[in-house]
């Protein structure tokens, strides 16, 4: 270094990476500076300057002075190897000024400590560094020691954990190929043991993440999920949380998305292709990884899911690994996930599919749908992954269900739709009215004496020239609108599917129908509890349904989901 870099290099003062000291008569503080430096973004301790008025005044150096400073550096915990330069004063024979570098600490290195204690920078001040940021920095420096998952769980046995949930985790890996089929047969303490989440026979707090029956006492166990009016978290529509194990949280969040986001369908071939508008595979990856890669240090911290009118955002108490920014994360990227234990069950029972594609699988996935690709955002909170909801024309806020929308669009399609069939029973009476001064808008007013009164706008602008009335001759278009904001009535939807479906279908089995479709991971018990049905009436409808072709089950037993293909 030259002594016209060292003029630019004073030039502005101190700041958060530059320390000015007169001589190294002051040697102790400026270790403590150096600590903060090395435990915060680096930066120049320089001696021979004063800090007022940046004077280069040098100071003498012999072999004495030396010594001090590499005793002083001696002290610095962990060893560091670092260059001292000495710069000869123009004029001022013998007088130098001592400049040292000190490189900025990254997340996974071990925080730094002078004489015993840590010291980082807030802004141009040296303090000493919280017990909490201390720890948290050992516990990335050193995971496999001290993270949180490879800790004991206490008073947590094996009698705690839900066993359907282990059992089912070594099915999905056999049937993957990533477990032999031997380990079908093990007991549940052996396959912990084979995932790793035990250690001297007691069960590691990764387990508990995993597969804990009760999480009362993990309150970080916590997924929270809300659908909110508008783009703006001022009001909401629905708002639930979820305590559970990984896979409960995932079950009821995938749940949310199905309840929450439109679903539209079409037909392809003999088959019936029904899509979110935002695709499933990537909503169930982004999911799996904020529960899998979040810190589970933080007791307070949980995954939030919410559910905007332009957008869905995942936010999770967590950070990327070192070197990964939400510019470059769609990149090409080795895998450092942040629970490893966790990450390492998942994979082996499928739910991850490799390490570090994630988000290329995402990417994909919202390609092959034609959506909008996801972007990261760093927050306070954590990290958020954001996705954007696809613009929709003339929207309404709570939607009619849209297969009863696509029942009611094969009915007025090829200008067939009468009065009668508008109009089946004396409690459903259309009231078709022209306006002269619309474009031959037609508001039809069902009224359901049993079920309240329902208006629904039928428009369609592809169809033209309908004859709802022969002798008016007015045209009309059919539009669907729901100016309750709630889920047409199920006496109403029925009707029109059963006007539509060639299958017979009953009461009991159209009751099954419509809760499959409001909610397709909706579980047997939940069944029979809304449909006041047994479990043995339930399955025997479901088992003619699918038998009918009228529904599919999709993925495994435990964590699959419905299609209805009506």
């Amino acid at each position: 270094m030259t002594f016209s870099e060292i003029q630019k290099l004073i030039a502005t003062g101190e700041t958060r990476t530059l320390e000015l000291k007169k001589s190294t008569g002051e040697l102790k503080d400026a270790m403590h500076t150096a600590c903060a430096f090395l435990n915060t973004e680096g930066g120049w301790l320089v001696f021979g300057v004063t800090p007022q008025s940046h004077k280069i005044v040098g100071q003498d150096v012999n072999d004495n002075t030396q010594q001090e400073l590499a005793q002083a550096l001696s002290l610095l915990e962990p060893a560091l190897d670092v260059r001292i330069e000495y710069i000869d004063i123009p004029d001022n024979a013998g007088r130098k000024v001592i400049a040292i570098n000190f490189d900025g600490w990254i997340w996974g290195k071990e925080p730094y400590t002078y004489h015993g204690s840590p010291y980082y920078k807030v802004e141009s001040t040296t303090r000493i560094m919280p017990r909490e940021m201390f720890e948290e920095r050992l516990k990335a420096a050193k995971p496999h020691k001290l993270s949180w998952e490879r800790l004991i769980a206490d008073e947590i046995s094996i009698d705690d954990l839900n066993e359907d949930h282990i059992i089912n985790a070594v099915r999905m890996g056999v049937r993957g190929g990533r477990m032999p089929e031997s380990a079908l047969s093990l007991s549940a303490t052996d396959i912990l043991k084979k995932f790793s989440l035990t250690k001297n026979g007691q069960l590691l707090q990764a387990a508990v993440v995993l597969f804990a029956r009760n999480v009362q006492d993990y309150p970080q166990l916590l997924m929270r999920m809300a659908r909110f009016k508008g783009v703006n978290k001022l009001e909401f529509i629905d708002n639930r949380q979820v305590k559970g194990d990984f896979f409960d949280m995932l079950d009821e969040g995938m749940a949310f998305c199905f309840k929450h986001l439109n679903l539209h369908g079409k037909v392809v071939g003999l088959q019936r292709e029904e899509k979110l508008e935002i695709p499933v595979e990537a909503l169930r990856e982004a999911i799996i990884n904020a529960l899998c890669h979040r810190s589970y240090d933080s007791i307070s911290g949980s995954v939030s899911l919410a559910i905007y009118d332009d957008r869905l955002e995942i936010e999770n108490p967590g950070r990327l690994p070192v070197g990964i920014t939400p510019d470059n994360i769609k990149e090409s990227h080795d895998s450092k996930p942040f629970n490893p234990i966790i990450a390492e069950t998942l994979y082996k029972c499928t739910w991850l599919e490799s390490w570090g594609s994630g988000v290329d699988r995402m990417v994909n996935a919202c390609k092959a749908d034609n959506a909008q690709e996801p972007f990261y955002e760093l927050r306070p909170g954590g990290l958020a992954i954001v996705f954007k909801r696809p613009k929709v024309e003339n929207k309404v806020e709570n939607k009619v269900d849209n297969k009863v929308q696509d029942k009611v669009q094969d009915k007025v399609q090829d200008n067939k739709l009468t009065d009668n069939e508008l109009d089946p029973q004396t409690n459903n009476k259309a009231n078709n009215k022209s306006n002269p001064t619309s474009t031959g808008q037609v508001d039809n007013k069902v009224d359901n004496k049993n079920s309240g009164q329902v208006d629904n706008k039928i428009t369609d602008n592809s169809i033209t020239n309908n004859k709802l009335d022969e002798n008016s001759g007015n045209k009309a278009n059919n539009k669907v609108e729901n100016k309750t904001n709630n889920k047409v009535e199920n006496k109403v939807e029925n009707k029109v599917e059963n006007k539509v479906e060639n299958k017979k279908i009953t009461p009991s089995e159209q009751k099954i129908i419509t809760l499959l479709q409001k909610d397709a991971y909706i579980t047997t018990k939940d069944l029979c509890s809304e449909s006041n049905l047994s479990e043995a009436g339930i399955n025997k409808i479901l088992h003619s349904l699918r038998k009918k072709g009228i529904i599919e089950r999709q993925g495994a037993k435990k964590n699959g989901y419905w299609i209805v293909n009506i």
